[in-house]
């Protein structure tokens, strides 16, 4: 599906989107609608922001490097050191990853959903977690299943080009010396790595931000969402292209002012957001602001791609 769009700006939905979430959250105020809506965003979120893990590699009296050891030297006591106790490390290794894999899984299914939800209280303007929750079953895990497999094909194309890389450099490292040959080498792996990144990171994007709007207006599958927006991207690459652009630059003033939100107030700002759950809900007007700039974006496109319902006057 395809139209004629001749007026498309990037910068139009940015007060649109605005207006909204000043409209959603604040007229009036209801701290209950925030933490209804903020669960949503909360479960939408989920696993993306990441967690701050204080981790020193070289704690313990066995993990620093010693006085005047090479890297060479290093090197080959890791490798020692791995192949002596493989019997409990190849075990471990393998456990750990089944673990991670499950865990994710299960980050991703509940993100999935929880995206449906968070789309619909923005769109429609509510509160809800039950109803969401339940009538978007079909699309959420549509939406599971596509990010995950987007996601093994990811790891399992970009992990050969990582290894690699790592492999040059650790040989190089272990030679004491460095050829050309290996320099480019390691820089072509490094950039066809870089190149894979940024298109699975294009694709999640324009996943998240148009793909999961068309299943929830049309109740398809992700792969059927796909066709119609992929129809769309090829109609008006240019207008796309300078959102991608612009969204960097409007993620980058919404850094600055999340960061002046934490200077201002002391950390205190700060302390909160890093909380699961309490932090989602005080960073609640960005996430919908956000959310409602992608969809007032795709909105005009026409008519068939809006998801807000017709505000009646005044």
């Amino acid at each position: 599906m395809t139209t004629h769009c001749p007026e498309i700006s990037v910068t139009a939905p940015v007060g649109q989107a605005f207006d909204r979430a000043k409209r959603m959250l604040f007229q009036p105020f209801d701290i209950g609608k925030w933490f209804t809506v903020g669960f949503c965003a909360w479960l939408a979120y989920l696993g993306e922001k990441g967690g701050n893990f204080n981790f020193n590699p070289y704690s313990g009296s066995g993990g620093r490097p010693g006085p005047g050891q090479s890297p060479r030297e290093v090197i080959d006591q890791a490798v020692h050191f791995v192949m002596q106790n493989l019997y409990w490390i190849i075990p471990l290794a393998v456990a750990l990853f089944l673990v991670s894999l499950a865990l994710g899984m299960l980050l991703v299914w509940l993100s999935s959903r929880g995206k449906f939800m968070f789309l619909y209280c923005v769109a429609l303007d509510r509160a809800e977690v039950k109803r969401p929750w339940s009538e978007f079953v079909r699309e959420g895990n549509s939406l599971f299943w596509f990010q995950f497999v987007l996601g093994l094909l990811q790891m399992f194309l970009s992990l050969p080009l990582a290894v690699g890389m790592l492999f040059i450099v650790v040989r190089m490292i272990h030679r004491g010396r460095a050829d050309q040959g290996g320099i480019l080498l390691a820089v072509g792996l490094g950039l066809a790595l870089f190149a894979l990144v940024v298109c699975y990171l294009l694709i999640r994007r324009f996943t998240l931000d148009f793909v999961v709007p068309i299943m929830f207006l049309r109740r398809m599958p992700c792969t059927v969402a796909w066709r119609e927006f992929s129809g769309l991207l090829g109609a008006h690459a240019g207008h796309f292209t300078l959102y991608v652009l612009f969204q960097i630059v409007l993620s980058l003033v919404i850094g600055f002012l999340v960061l002046a939100a934490i200077l201002v107030t002391c950390c205190t700002a700060c302390c909160l957001m890093i909380l699961p759950y309490i932090g989602t809900v005080v960073l609640l007007p960005v996430l919908v602001f956000e959310r409602s700039y992608s969809l007032y974006y795709l909105a005009q496109y026409g008519p068939a791609y809006d998801v807000f319902p017709a505000e009646l006057p005044g």
